[in-house]
Parts: structure tokens; C-alpha cells; sequence
């Protein structure tokens, strides 16, 4: 009798014990099946002093448009590149595979002022890149490292296109667990080839520091001040943008959810080149799946 009471408890134990895992399964939260898949639609409008490229923090659809206009262009400019205006519309599908790394890849579309108008709305060029966190912090001393780097080649694909690739290596480093406030420092560096023998755009390096700031009710604040270093562009030995190491300065504002995916975002850059270039974006995503 004491061996069959023994089994019984014993039984009622892993049955307890089998019923408290079920509970937790329960309660945990559901990992999802697929991973978010949206378009990160971004829409820039910028003004480009004389003399220079559509350059700064990203917007490599602005500086391959410019970079294949100095390149096609630089023959018929006497006095160089003119000042312009630029709208231009990236449109990546972006697939975030997990909570560390993104892939992304589409085409960009853009429409330039020089001084005579507004020109036709055209696909200028195609891009793909990946997002990785190499580190996460997780409440640890080490920042965040985050490592970011897009290729984008200009469209029509004919003498003068251009192939950009850009890098941004970025330390964040949080200040308290929820990661809401915090410090980030990074540098990115832009390095462009063109289909043509007579012109070379040199490397563009930015080396900046920043912070970052979310409120409760999930909007995020981010501020970057750094300097930015062009080695300048030439045309058949003749200089069609100058080089120049300026201070450039990068302030975005966002809609988060409470999973951290953006909702809706506004950056605002000024960049002196030495005179000042301005750059508004909205970013808006279409999610198709956000978890």
C-alpha cells in the first residue's frame, strides 16, 4: 500500500508539474511564423549648392543621380555642376529575418531642378544591402554594433552609371534596460566607381556622435553631429565638385509601436559642403506582415 500511495503522489507531482509547463507555454508570448516583409517607402526632397554632389547620411538614390549627372554631364557644364533641387522616392522591400539582421533591396526614382524646370520622374537607380547587429548590448557594458552597407548602381546602364557602396559601422550604447535612452557614435564611408575613363569621384567619410531618446508614448528622438570629409570629383582633369571636410548635422524624429517597428519617421539634415545643403525625408512603411 505505502509502494502504491508513493506512485500515486509521484504521478500527481509530474502531472502538477506537466500542467505548470503548459501554463507557461501559455503564457509566453507566441513567436512569429514569418518575419516583418514591408516597403520602407522614403520620400526626400533636397537642395544641392553649385559645385557639388547630393551627399550625407545615406540617400544613395540623391548621390547616384548626381554622381551620373557629373559624370554624363560634365562635358556639356563649363562652369561645373549647377545648383539644383532633387525630389527623390526609395522604394527597398525590406525583410527584417530576425531581431538582428534586415535585408532590403528595390529601386529609387527621382525628378532634378538645375535651373530649367523640373525633369521627368525616372527610375535612377537599384540598391540592395544588409543590416546586422554584430553585438547587442542586452543591459551589458559593450554597445550595441550595428553594421549596415547598400549597393546601389544608377540606371540607364550605359557610360557614366555609377556604383556607389556605402558602409556604416554605429556603436549604440543604452542607458538604462529597456534601451529608450542612450549614446551612439558610428562612421560611414561612401565609395564610388564610374563607367568611364575620364572621371573618378573620390571616397566621402563621415565620422559623427549622437544620442537617442523614446518617451513613453513611443516617439523617438535622434540627433547626429559629425564631419564630413569629400575628396572632391573630376572630369577629364578638369574639377567638377571640390573637396571639402565640413560639419554635418542629422535629426530624426519617429513613430514607434511597442515592438519597435517604425511607424512613421521625419529626418532632417543639414550638410555644409561648405555651403549649407539641406535634406527633409519621410519615411512612411507599408508593412505586409509586422509583428
Amino acid at each position: 500500500m505505502r509502494a502504491a500511495a508513493m506512485g500515486l503522489f509521484c504521478l500527481a507531482l509530474s502531472e502538477g508539474a506537466a500542467c505548470a509547463a503548459d501554463e507557461e507555454d501559455e503564457d509566453a508570448p507566441a513567436k512569429p511564423d514569418v518575419p516583418n516583409i514591408y516597403l520602407d517607402l522614403r520620400t526626400t526632397y533636397a537642395t544641392i549648392p553649385a559645385g557639388t554632389l547630393g551627399l550625407g547620411f545615406g540617400n544613395t538614390s540623391l548621390s547616384a543621380a548626381f554622381e551620373a549627372l557629373a559624370a554624363r554631364r560634365g562635358t556639356t557644364l563649363p562652369n561645373g555642376l549647377p545648383a539644383a533641387k532633387s525630389i527623390a522616392v526609395d522604394v527597398p522591400l525590406t525583410v527584417d529575418v530576425s531581431d538582428r539582421v534586415s535585408l532590403y533591396g528595390g529601386v529609387s526614382g527621382s525628378t532634378t531642378d538645375i535651373g530649367g524646370g523640373w525633369s521627368s520622374f525616372d527610375i535612377t537607380s537599384w540598391n540592395i544591402g544588409v543590416q546586422a547587429d554584430l553585438y547587442q548590448q542586452n543591459g551589458g557594458r559593450i554597445p550595441t554594433i550595428t553594421l549596415q552597407s547598400t549597393l546601389t548602381q544608377s540606371v540607364p546602364n550605359e557610360p557614366g552609371m555609377t556604383n556607389t557602396f556605402n558602409n556604416v559601422l554605429e556603436f549604440d550604447y543604452a542607458l538604462d534596460e529597456d534601451e529608450t535612452r542612450g549614446w551612439l557614435a558610428g562612421l560611414q564611408n561612401t565609395y564610388t566607381t564610374i563607367a568611364s575613363p575620364f572621371a573618378s569621384i573620390r571616397p566621402n567619410t563621415i565620422l559623427y556622435a549622437g544620442g537617442f531618446y523614446q518617451w513613453p508614448s513611443n516617439w523617438k528622438f535622434t540627433g547626429r553631429l559629425g564631419m564630413q570629409s569629400f575628396g572632391g570629383a573630376q572630369f577629364a582633369g578638369r574639377t567638377l565638385a571640390e573637396s571639402f571636410t565640413q560639419p554635418i548635422l542629422r535629426l530624426d524624429l519617429d513613430r514607434m509601436d511597442d515592438n519597435d517597428n517604425r511607424l512613421f519617421g521625419i529626418t532632417a539634415q543639414i550638410a555644409w559642403m561648405p555651403k549649407p545643403s539641406y535634406q527633409l525625408t519621410l519615411r512612411t512603411p507599408l508593412y505586409a506582415v509586422r509583428n
